[in-house]
């Protein structure tokens, strides 16, 4: 029996009760029910200073920088919601991103990545994931094509922070499936 895939998972906002997070949290569900093996990371190993190649030159990458480039090592695909701001992705999403380029190697090369976004508006934060999908495949990505979003997420969770968006969950479902089946063939 082959092994499960391994995916590295994360919201790009630090908000505690972010809607990202929370369809995060259905997509980690679905990817774990679809045969992947989901490490989740939270907020704060994605906090890291503003990238400034004066910074990087002084002290070197931060060390959740060098964590997450640890982490994207062992990994065989990312899973990133990508919440949007005023029609672009967030500045932590980028920031992110960019501190692990400056890694010797290349951390993304060959990656499988899926992005998902949620919004309380109609479009579902698509503009996000549009640019999140195009900035992973210019960082060496396999990016699943397809749209993965929740419009009107504010009404699609239950009281206890479940999806109950039947469509939504489908979605979920197919992207998960999707996600798994690519990783485990690039994985071999």
């Amino acid at each position: 029996m082959a092994t499960a895939p391994r995916i590295l998972a994360f919201a790009a906002s630090a908000r505690r009760e972010s809607l990202n997070r929370k369809f995060l949290a259905a997509a980690v569900t679905a990817v774990t029910l679809a045969g992947g093996q989901v490490t989740l990371l939270q907020p704060d190993e994605l906090a890291m200073p503003l990238y400034n190649g004066d910074l990087e030159d002084a002290g070197g990458m931060p060390p959740n920088a060098v964590k997450l480039v640890g982490l994207l090592g062992n990994h065989d695909a990312l899973l990133v919601a990508s919440p949007e701001y005023n029609a672009m992705i967030t500045p932590m999403l980028k920031n992110t991103l960019d501190w692990c380029s400056r890694t010797d190697g290349d951390p993304f090369d060959g990656k499988v990545a899926a992005v998902i976004s949620a919004s309380p508006g109609i479009l579902g934060g698509v503009r996000s994931l549009q640019l999140a999908q195009q900035l992973l495949l210019k960082l060496g990505c396999h990016v699943l094509p397809g749209q993965c979003i929740l419009p009107h997420a504010d009404k699609a969770f239950d009281g206890d922070g479940r999806l109950t968006d039947p469509r939504a969950l489908k979605s979920l479902k197919g992207m998960a499936e999707r996600l798994v089946l690519a990783a485990s063939k690039l994985a071999g």
